[in-house]
């Protein structure tokens, strides 16, 4: 432990020194912006996906409640010290209003639920046009500085890596791999099974709210279609994947890998990342389930030279 958190020290005092060593690299700049906010936004859903099993394919809808929230009391002159977090409040609260009666499904039916719940937010978010702009979306007049931007990208991925750290060794972490592993059999040692999978849902949408709130300020623009779209939750659900499911760092592997293959292929040849994406998925969970990580530690043990048997006597 005390190695890892040597390693993170310095690899957090490495990238809070990249601005100001090359300032005007407003490209890598932005590209490390978005992996920071990719990463958050995959280690938010890790908590429910995958410390606790439970996959959701709905998470959009707290990343656009906190996107939609900032937007709207920004427009209205309110402080961005007091719309964050609001943004994230107001995402845990509507997590708390879904949550509990989606979390009386289990498998596959819970995931199906989530599907629903995400449309259905979209749909809403649609035709609600006198506060959300419908169709249209709304627009920012103004973005803070990059290097703002930046830092705060940065403080929230910190934040949430650490938030997962703790509660992976945490006794609230042991409950949610008791709820991932067997559900009935957690219920019989004790676990509120319910409330430790309604709590993971409220942190994990805590941070996608305060995600929201960067995009919307990033960007200055949201819109439905853009926040709340079945693609964005489908990008939550890859990226852990990919790096590791269920682990700390994982999410944060995923979000490197997912930002490079979006940047070099998005720009250049339209819908191809997604078919990158859809391969590289496969190849995962059909030959290594446990993501980069697992391919890692299977190279490790390769390279372990064989234990060696001594006789007795």
């Amino acid at each position: 432990m005390a190695r890892n958190a040597a390693f993170a020290a310095i690899a957090i005092a490495a990238l809070i020194a990249v601005p100001f060593v090359a300032p005007h690299a407003e490209y890598a700049l932005d590209v490390l912006f978005l992996i920071f906010l990719y990463g958050a936004m995959a280690t938010a859903w890790n908590l429910v996906g995958g410390f606790a099993g439970q996959v959701s394919f709905g998470h959009a809808a707290f990343l656009g409640i906190g996107a939609y929230a900032t937007a709207i009391m920004t427009q209205n002159g309110i402080s961005l010290w007091i719309s964050v977090p609001v943004s994230a409040l107001l995402a845990g609260a509507y997590s708390l209003v879904i949550g509990i009666p989606a979390f009386r499904l289990r498998g596959p039916y819970f995931s199906i639920a989530t599907i629903g719940i995400g449309e259905a937010t979209r749909l809403i978010a649609r035709n609600w046009s006198s506060l959300t702009g419908g169709v249209s979306g709304l627009t920012l007049s103004s973005a803070p500085p990059l290097l703002l931007q930046y830092f705060a990208a940065l403080a929230l991925l910190v934040a949430a890596v650490g938030l997962a750290a703790w509660i992976r060794a945490s006794r609230f972490g042991y409950a949610l791999a008791a709820v991932r592993q067997d559900t009935d059999a957690a219920e019989t040692l004790g676990v509120a099974t319910t409330v430790a999978k309604t709590q993971a849902l409220f942190l994990s949408a805590c941070i996608l709210g305060v995600a929201g709130s960067v995009y919307a300020l990033h960007y200055l623009f949201v819109s439905p279609d853009s926040v709340f779209g079945f693609s964005t939750s489908i990008a939550l659900v890859i990226m852990p994947i990919i790096g590791g499911l269920g682990t700390v760092t994982g999410p944060l592997i995923g979000a490197v890998i997912y930002t490079f293959i979006r940047e070099q292929l998005a720009a250049t040849l339209a819908n191809v990342d997604l078919l990158a994406f859809g391969v590289l998925l496969i190849a995962i969970v059909v030959f290594e389930p446990r993501g980069i990580l697992g391919i890692a530690d299977r190279i490790r043990r390769m390279r372990k030279p064989p234990a060696v048997t001594v006789p007795d006597g």
